[in-house]
């Protein structure tokens, strides 16, 4: 081990050497400026969507939540695509290419729509009786830029990260030193932080303020400044090729057990029954799924490898045990990765929250207030900052107190964080039914645009605990997965929690039809209905409320099935803002 100031020597000379024309730092500022302008982007745009598609597309609020809902789903989930298809066919450098082009050509038709007359819809409230239906071609126009954008974030996102690091391997040096990649992650998460403050401060005032042309004119611009900077430093890359996917290998376990499933199976089976790399952790596999183990089993030496130990038949027929325990290790998190899906259900009612914030009275000052898709950067702030003082001031003081390292398990952040996402639910319930009352007092009944006498700074309680919630859970998640998940699979544990708020938004869906669908039956009026003054949207976050109590149930059952954690220190909260 060197002395500080070697190590710091290395690191600069890994980051700024000229010896190799491609790659180092000289391309890092081109890669953090394209993830966080799309970034910047299409954050800003999320906010006020919900106001955009009721007010001027005339939707009832329960289709237009539904069609955000499928969208966060497949934003959330593309990245997953991305990072295969990247890995396995077309590498990282064209699947950003890719993303930014499409994320470009989807808010440009998202713009499109407030300009040209035939796409833009004439402007109508969701409760007038003689609206007249968009057509077929304005919801194809409008759904296609949420398409792109979707594809578009998948490409850039799966690709960005792992890309920048690429060039870092370029160097001189050791291309793997800790201090390197620190250097690396810190400047890149905090870009994408402070794009998204800025996206929900500054593009959703203007939106607030100067309409939808403008509003969102300005992340198409954005965006198109991202792909320009990127493509800009193309010549000075280091593109590698795409290479085999860990997704690949899951699947060629799985098609490998079935076509061994007729061998039987035996607990006296030594390693030499087994395909194994040389040096791998496991030379026998674990009792845990033991159908399994059929698809590292060597039926006939000679056969099935080769005089250099490599599997000399096909790979979807015999697999290494390494294939098979990194299955294993991810379909045993799988149940305790679950239980997050409520608590991404709870934060992902922010649309609803803006509905509530525009009917109330959100002024700081006389001439200034707070626009009602603005409220999230609360959420954000609340995280930014307690992480910052769990790690560098709450953990420290603690282990100096005690005399040792203490800090929280990954499972203990989990439960606080579902603990406190219940609480920013139950907050939200009470804030409506006070807010309800109030809008009926003041004859708001049949004008859901009304704003009541009483301040939005209330809905903070909301958004500060989601931020906690956020902090814990989401957080103690990542430093799970990449504690009990091997090393190999770093890729898919940085992925498992942006696949957790992909399948919450198609949860959150589906709650809402239920709830919409059985309580507007006999002509009553929805409690999620298009007029929130006549709805029960505080009954129906109480109905999260009991789901979200329920999981955290279900969470303590997972916590008792998995047993005891791998313990290894691992501390990833800094690194985990960037891979949400």
């Amino acid at each position: 081990m060197g002395s500080p100031s070697d190590e710091k020597k290395m690191i600069r000379e890994t980051l700024l050497g000229t010896s190799n024309p491609r790659g180092g730092f000289q391309t890092l500022p081109f890669i953090i400026a394209n993830e966080a302008f799309e970034r910047m982007a299409s954050i800003g745009l999320l906010p006020n969507m919900i106001l955009y598609l009721t007010r001027e597309y005339g939707m009832e609020t329960a289709r237009g939540i539904n069609i955000l809902f499928i969208w966060s789903a497949v934003t959330n989930f593309m990245p997953l695509i991305g990072a295969f298809l990247a890995d396995s066919y077309v590498g990282r450098f064209h699947m950003i290419s890719f993303g930014s082009i499409a994320s470009l050509l989807g808010m440009f038709l998202l713009w499109f729509t407030t300009n040209f007359p035939p796409a833009r819809f004439p402007h109508c409230d969701e409760l007038s009786k003689n609206c007249i239906s968009p057509t077929t071609a304005q919801l194809l126009l409008l759904y296609s830029s949420f398409g792109f954008m979707s594809f578009g974030a998948g490409g850039i996102r799966s690709s960005s990260l792992a890309f920048g690091a690429d060039q870092l391997q370029s160097r001189g040096g050791n291309p793997n030193s800790e201090g390197i990649l620190r250097s690396y992650f810190g400047w890149y998460y905090g870009a994408v932080s402070i794009s998204a403050i800025i996206a929900l401060t500054c593009i959703v005032y203007i939106q607030d303020r100067l309409g939808w042309q403008v509003g969102f004119g300005v992340p198409c611009m954005l965006m198109l400044l991202s792909a320009a900077l990127f493509f800009l430093a193309s010549p000075f890359y280091v593109k590698l090729k795409a290479n085999k996917s860990l997704l690949t290998g899951f699947a060629q376990v799985i098609v490998a057990s079935y076509r061994n499933r007729h061998i039987e199976l035996s607990s006296q089976a030594t390693n030499e029954n087994y395909h194994y790399k040389k040096g791998a952790e496991f030379v026998k596999p674990t009792e845990t799924l033991r159908f399994l183990n059929r698809a590292c089993i060597i039926r006939n030496p000679q056969q099935d490898l080769s005089p250099d130990g490599r599997a000399s038949e096909d790979p979807w027929s015999i697999c290494t045990i390494d294939q098979v325990e990194e299955l294993k290790s991810l379909i045993k998190v799988i149940p305790l990765w679950s239980s997050g899906i409520m608590l991404c259900v709870t934060l992902g009612q922010s649309s609803i929250a803006v509905l509530e914030a525009s009917t109330m009275d959100r002024h700081i000052t006389p001439t200034f207030q707070i626009p009602a898709g603005s409220f999230s950067f609360f959420m954000i702030f609340t995280l930014t900052i307690w992480i910052t003082l769990y790690d560098r001031i709450i953990i420290p003081l603690a282990s100096k107190i005690v005399g040792k390292p203490t800090f929280l398990s990954s499972k203990q952040r989990m439960g606080t964080g579902l603990i406190l996402s219940s609480a920013s639910i139950a907050s939200l319930a009470i804030i409506e039914t006070i807010r309800r009352k109030k809008a009926i007092k003041e004859g708001f009944s049949d004008n859901p645009h009304g704003v009541v006498k009483m301040s939005a700074m209330w809905l903070l309680a909301y958004h500060i605990l989601s931020g906690l919630a956020e902090a814990f859970n989401i957080v103690g998640q990542i430093e799970f997965y990449y504690s009990e998940l091997p090393k190999s699979m770093s890729s898919v544990a940085s992925s498992l929690a942006g696949a957790g708020m992909s399948a919450a938004s198609l949860v959150s869906s589906f709650i809402l039809n239920i709830v919409d669908d059985s309580t507007k039956r006999g002509g009553k009026e929805s409690w999620v209905s298009s007029n929130i003054n006549r709805g029960h949207y505080d009954w129906y976050f109480s109905v999260l409320v009991g789901l979200s109590l329920l999981n955290f149930v279900y969470f303590l059952s997972c916590c008792k099935a998995y047993g005891p954690l791998k313990e290894k220190g691992l501390r990833c909260a800094l690194r985990s803002r960037g891979l949400q």
